[in-house]
């Protein structure tokens, strides 16, 4: 079974938020890039911008889209659909996440982060940094 993901690299100038998966469920304690499962008939950005306000009470511009992953776990398939967003302000606040971090690209191979996301890392790592603002 596919699972498909809405996933939002939220930028504020040049950080990055990232947020630490529950420590019960599915990957339990890791790192990732905040983001949801797609509702029947939802686009890739409205997930985005309803999971980032779900679970972390922002508002965010959900902006192009950087890359579309699609990965194979032991136990499901994922598919990660992945946008730039741009940060609107407001402080993030831990409604569906054990803690969050503003981190810079380079500071992001410090972090437990899923296989599947690594792919955005790396992805992240060669682009310049003038196309995240």
């Amino acid at each position: 079974m596919l699972k498909q993901v809405g996933v939002g690299i939220i930028w504020d100038q040049d950080k990055i938020l990232i947020d630490r998966r529950l420590p019960t469920g599915t990957l339990p304690g890791v790192w990732e890039f905040p983001g949801g499962k797609l509702e029947p008939g939802e686009s890739a950005t409205d997930c985005i911008a309803r999971e980032i306000l779900e679970e972390l009470g922002l508002k965010v511009t959900v902006g192009e889209e950087l890359m579309i992953i699609n990965h194979s776990y032991p136990k499901f398939d994922i598919q990660l659909i992945v946008h730039h967003c741009q940060y609107l302000g407001g402080v993030p606040q831990l409604l569906a996440c054990d803690e969050v971090r503003w981190v810079t690209v380079a500071e992001l191979s410090d972090y437990e982060i899923p296989a599947a996301n690594l792919e955005i890392v790396n992805e992240l790592k060669s682009l310049p940094v003038k196309s995240f603002r």
